[in-house]
């Protein structure tokens, strides 16, 4: 048998690792930068510690934040594209259903939720990354309501206001972050998922 015939599938194509590991590089600088500018006028009576926060101060986060956030807006955009016209956006993600989810959260929650196949996702997965996609656009949407509420005021009352924009974007950024814990965990427990990632394989 040739070596050919012995390696392992594509999991995941190249493009889909490189948007993906570019797409985590840019919402990492995001949020490290974000908090800093949270720091600059708190909407909640608490600050995010300044050892966690990128740019030194407002001018240098506001820098960070705004070139991260043309990397993720148009890698973002290619992303998304290059799913939807390859059909891996319906074959990876859908169909969802609400009661496949339900049972596949009470198999992780004791314990028993398979990861045989790399290039499956369970009902739990698909809800996780379509639930992050649709936050990374409300994120930006209401980013932009922020940085060009003058520009924008119809995205700005769809917002329900400046400040209303700030906790939606706030509360946004917190569900990004408990998806990055969420995935981090679950990378580390299927270590196999990072490999093909890197590898493809």
């Amino acid at each position: 048998m040739s070596s050919s015939t012995l390696k392992k599938p594509v999991v995941h194509p190249i493009w889909l690792r490189v948007t993906h590991w570019l797409n985590a590089l840019a919402v990492i600088i995001m949020i490290l930068s974000g908090w800093r500018i949270y720091n600059a006028s708190p909407i909640f009576p608490f600050r995010i510690p300044s050892e966690w926060t990128l740019g030194g101060w407002l001018g240098g986060a506001l820098q960070w934040h705004f070139a991260a956030m043309w990397l993720l807006f148009f890698n973002g955009l290619v992303y998304l594209l290059l799913n939807t016209a390859s059909g891996r956006l319906w074959k990876k993600f859908f169909p969802l259903r609400p009661a496949e989810v339900i049972q596949d959260l009470f198999k992780a929650l004791r314990g028993k939720l398979q990861h045989d196949a790399l290039d499956h996702y369970n009902a739990v997965q698909k809800l996780a990354y379509v639930s992050v996609i649709l936050d990374l656009i409300l994120l930006v949407v209401s980013g932009l309501a922020i940085w060009k509420s003058v520009q924008f005021p119809l995205l700005r009352e769809l917002m329900g206001g400046f400040d209303n924009a700030r906790i939606v974007h706030f509360c946004a950024m917190s569900f990004l972050v408990a998806f990055i814990v969420v995935h981090i965990i679950m990378v580390a427990l299927v270590p196999r998922t990072l490999l093909a990632m890197l590898r493809g394989r």
